[in-house]
């Protein structure tokens, strides 16, 4: 992994970690790796592992079982989801928006390609559930 300058390494580990969960690579219940193992895989010190995890334990993602290590809690993917739609509709989108009054981009053109994304036109939110 190649970590940026911007963020403290902890919590690009703990992105990592809470980009799994969302995925589905990490369900609830699923044993997350100790700050040992990620930090060799990770080549960090275990102690920026360690913070990472802890830190996911703190947002309620983790639960950490004490003598066998941390665990992707049972609410963990919905919260994650949460607050990965909370940092779009704060952040991204009113980037997005700028850049659509920019460009000239109106909300109907962008209803359309999102409808027509991949072959997916006419599909329902629910029916790709």
């Amino acid at each position: 992994m190649r970590f940026n300058s911007s963020q403290p390494i902890f919590e690009q580990i703990a992105e990592l970690l809470t980009e799994q969960v969302v995925d589905g690579r990490l369900a609830p219940g699923d044993r997350l790796p100790s700050a040992r193992e990620l930090g060799s895989s990770l080549e960090v010190n275990p102690n920026t592992a360690a913070r990472a995890l802890q830190m996911l334990a703190d947002s309620d993602l983790a639960r950490c079982e004490r003598g066998t290590g941390y665990y992707v809690a049972e609410k963990g993917p919905a919260l994650a989801r949460h607050e990965r739609q909370k940092r779009f509709f704060d952040e991204e989108l009113p980037r997005l928006f700028k850049r659509m009054d920019e460009l000239g981009i109106g909300l109907e053109e962008i209803s359309e390609r999102f409808e027509a994304r991949d072959g997916r036109k006419g599909v329902s939110h629910e029916d790709k559930q």
